[in-house]
């Protein structure tokens, strides 16, 4: 493994290209499908932000894979050196193919050709806002992550059947008590903060199995040998989701990788203050605008929601929060 060499990989989906759209509304007989809503599509036309970020506050990447359908930010200079278009047929095998399913995506990024073994995830709401190093990622080719048990919610609108089948995944391959003793430093470690120590020690006592892990919505930090182990592991319940021309609450998706390397011990306890995820709703709106302005988190994720009251006005308001930090135009715009 090269330890001085992480790459960026960002996601990315144009909702509004036609024919994108006629192609997914071709398999699209549903609108139970859970990745039908147009959250999960709309454009907050801010991505030349994410850009500019990271040559600003992490110029040190190696390489940036830019995973999309087909289409691309007509501003983009696809010349820069540094940037790697990835169409989906590129790396995700064709019996998967297409897809409109994030969770066959991303569980497939380990196959992008020319990928680093240290990779950091971006969904496309996730930013870059201050200076980061390579060690607030990875130190001596290990990932950073906050650790944290947390108990899974399962809610109409929530993510926690994903948990679930995660969760089934790592306590088929992991005793949660002979880990937790290999590994106590890292659990218990003060860096992790005081809310994620309350929370690992309330469920470490009186549980012999993983309840489940705290999970930031921020980028993930990966190793393509997780990737690995996991599909040679457990190849037919990936597969299975990966068959699945959209999500469904059957599947598994990237944060399996995310759990393995916490549940194996394979991190390094990091800060959650150097990160924050802010649900785009009324009462956190303005809270997150002055987030962005000032800068006051290395990573932040901006997370469109169904309480998102105002989209058009809230997403001008984002690219002028964005512009204040972020005006001048970065070597990947034309």
């Amino acid at each position: 493994m090269d330890k001085n060499k992480i790459d960026f990989v960002m996601i990315w989906v144009d909702g509004n290209d036609p024919e994108w759209q006629k192609e997914k509304n071709f398999y699209d007989k549903s609108n139970e499908k859970g990745d039908s809503t147009i959250v999960r599509y709309r454009s907050w036309d801010n991505l030349q932000y994410w850009f500019r970020g990271v040559e600003k506050f992490a110029p040190w990447v190696n390489k940036i894979h830019f995973v999309t359908w087909g289409h691309l930010p007509e501003w983009l200079d696809t010349t820069n050196p540094k940037l790697h278009i990835v169409n989906h047929k590129d790396y995700i095998p064709k019996d998967y193919l297409p897809t409109f399913n994030a969770n066959t995506i991303e569980l497939n990024l380990h196959r992008i050709e020319g990928l680093a073994d240290q990779f950091v995830y971006f969904n496309d709401d996730m930013f870059v806002t201050a200076p980061v190093q390579p060690e607030d990622f990875f130190k001596n080719g290990i990932p950073r992550e906050v650790f944290a048990l947390n108990a899974i919610y399962f809610g109409g609108t929530s993510a926690g059947f994903f948990n679930g089948n995660d969760l089934e995944i790592i306590n088929d391959h992991f005793d949660k008590r002979i880990q937790m003793k290999k590994h106590w430093k890292k659990w218990f470690s003060p860096v992790n903060g005081w809310k994620s120590l309350v929370r690992t020690s309330c469920l470490s006592c009186f549980l012999p199995w993983f309840p489940g892990f705290y999970y930031q919505h921020l980028p993930s930090n990966f190793l393509k040998s997780t990737f690995e182990t996991v599909w040679s592991e457990e190849g037919k319940k990936l597969d299975a989701t990966c068959r699945e021309k959209f999500r469904s609450k059957t599947n598994c998706n990237q944060w399996v990788m995310k759990f393995w390397q916490m549940a194996d011990g394979n991190f390094i306890p990091y800060s959650m203050k150097n990160g924050k995820c802010f649900h785009i709703k009324d009462r956190t709106f303005g809270s997150a605008l002055d987030a962005i302005r000032k800068g006051s988190y290395k990573l932040i994720c901006v997370n469109d929601t169904v309480n998102t009251s105002n989209f058009e006005l809230q997403k001008q308001q984002v690219i002028d929060a964005f512009e204040t930090l972020l005006p001048e135009k970065s070597s990947f715009e034309k």
